[in-house]
């Protein structure tokens, strides 16, 4: 999400005459686009613009350093007044603003508008990606979230939830496979709940995949309470609605989901499962865990375990519970799991979780994948990687492939992150002929 909104940003300054340039010590203007998810993600904000902060004393003052996004509004006093370390903060919907925002500053005034809308969208902004691979994009569909879950900030920092338009969705994918783009995720909070009066999120996708059927569509994040079966069978039926879901679970445990305000039980949650490995066969399925939520037990706990045991997830983002300000959580429950305990079960998730990949990884050899190639290896620049359908990472030999294209690979070996693999033909999506898999 925040790249996406880096490249809003991008369109709304560079239709001012700026351009953007690639090394901090270069910059008139620096902004620093912020997450509040974890406070690790905050910490990060708080170093960066602390270098920044010395940076600018380096030019005599002639640097104007900005916080957008989520930290902007609750932090916005401590940054500016306290630390003294930014000139402007510019919440998520305030984009548009920033010309006018950097003329305060050039008046010699501080500059702020964290107000959030129940509108804005930036359906007509044409972001500008000024640092892609230029083979995947991402696109938001929607902003904001109106779920309130116990422990997320965002619907206090993104405010409620509100759809773009389909047809300036549509339009943009056209863009981006004219530009020659391979693959799209569409980005939400919640993505679906998309409604734009007219269309579903389940609409949206199956429009999405007719715009380029050499275009590969992913999407992130939805929310295990509302997956219409229609979406399952149209990412069965299309060959470019890619067979990975991201289904965030939380907890195993019913009692914890509760206190989460998450509206599903541990059973609801696998039946939801189980569907969509019925409807997709060899679907691959990701989640997101946190450990260590207010009062969390060890039998709880256990119960976290057992569940990513049971569904045997292709890729976890694990984390320890970290409180966020403004949050039911803060406000009803205390957080009262040491931290001590929070590290070791996270450890205890993220070995099994290890354990689970390596397994699932093994049973990969020996099958044919169509990976898209996003570029050079990290270790090699004579073998390339590339991401599958089920959103495997792949690495093999470059020989005469370039990024961008399909290529038809065999497995031939794995760590629990990564398939090694045999490169056969260039081929298409509408070439590849999937193996079949046992449901």
């Amino acid at each position: 999400m925040n790249v996406s909104d880096t490249e809003i940003v991008n369109s709304i300054l560079m239709e001012e005459g700026m351009q953007p340039v690639n090394e901090p010590d270069e910059a008139e203007v620096i902004f620093v686009n912020t997450c509040s998810i974890r406070e690790n993600a905050e910490e990060r904000v708080w170093n960066r613009l602390k270098e920044f902060k010395a940076l600018k004393r380096e030019k005599d003052g002639r640097l104007t350093v900005g916080v957008l996004g989520c930290m902007a509004e609750r932090i916005r006093e401590q940054i500016m007044e306290k630390e003294e370390l930014v000139d402007l903060v510019v919440g998520p919907d305030a984009y548009r603003d920033l010309p006018k925002l950097l003329a305060d500053v050039d008046d010699g005034r501080k500059a702020v508008n964290v107000l959030l809308s129940l509108e804005e969208t930036y359906a007509d902004v044409k972001p500008v990606r000024t640092n892609d691979n230029g083979v995947s994009a991402f696109v938001t569909i929607m902003r904001g979230c109106d779920n309130m879950c116990a422990f997320c900030v965002v619907p206090f920092t993104r405010g409620r939830e509100r759809s773009r338009p389909a047809e300036s969705i549509l339009d943009e994918l056209q863009r981006l496979s004219d530009q020659g783009y391979k693959e799209v995720t569409l980005l939400g909070q919640n993505v679906n709940s998309y409604d734009d009066g007219e269309h579903s999120f389940a609409d949206l996708m199956y429009k999405a995949s007719q715009v380029d059927p050499e275009m590969r569509i992913r999407f992130s994040s939805p929310h295990p309470k509302d997956f219409p079966e229609e979406l399952l069978q149209s990412i069965s039926e299309q060959p470019n609605l890619c067979n990975y879901i991201h289904i965030p679970a939380q907890s195993g445990n019913n009692a914890v989901l509760e206190r989460m305000r998450r509206p599903y039980t541990r059973e609801q949650y696998l039946d939801l499962v189980e569907k969509m490995r019925k409807i997709i066969p060899g679907v691959t399925l990701s989640t997101d865990i946190i450990t260590g939520f207010c009062d969390e037990t060890e039998e709880e706990h256990r119960d976290t375990l057992s569940l990513m045991a049971e569904v045997k997830y292709d890729l976890a983002y694990m984390f320890a519970y970290s409180e966020r300000g403004r949050t039911l959580a803060q406000r009803k429950y205390e957080d009262n799991v040491p931290e001590e305990v929070k590290k070791r079960r996270l450890s205890e998730i993220i070995e099994q979780q290890m354990n689970i990949q390596e397994e699932l990884n093994k049973k990969e050899i020996g099958r044919r994948h169509l990976v898209l190639v996003e570029g050079t290896s990290k270790r090699s620049d004579e073998q390339l990687r590339g991401r599958t359908d089920t959103n495997k990472m792949v690495v093999f030999d470059r020989r005469d492939y370039e990024k961008g294209d399909y290529v038809e690979v065999t497995i031939t070996d794995c760590t629990s992150a990564t398939l090694m693999g045999d490169p056969i033909r260039k081929s298409s999506i509408a070439e590849f002929e999937a193996e079949p898999v046992a449901v």
